[in-house]
């Protein structure tokens, strides 16, 4: 199944794990995003083992590499 570019969410709501700031944030189309800095404490987010970006790891909403079925720019 393939996702046209008008369905792809491109704002995800990142919670931090140290402090629990939750933060909306529009995501990157052309790139990946490796480090977030927490809005709230200043802790520097970067993603889990396994995912490609924080959003992948810490956001609602995976990345639109992602969210088309493809791998991310990692």
């Amino acid at each position: 199944m393939e996702t046209s570019e008008n369905q792809i969410e491109l704002t995800s709501t990142i919670t931090c794990p140290e402090c629990g700031h939750v933060q909306t944030e529009t995501m990157p189309t052309n790139a990946c995003q490796w480090f977030y800095d927490c809005k709230g404490c200043g802790a520097v987010l970067k993603p889990k083992k396994g995912d490609c970006c924080v959003y992948c790891s810490y956001g609602t909403v995976p990345c639109p590499p992602i969210q088309q079925g493809g791998a991310c720019c990692g």
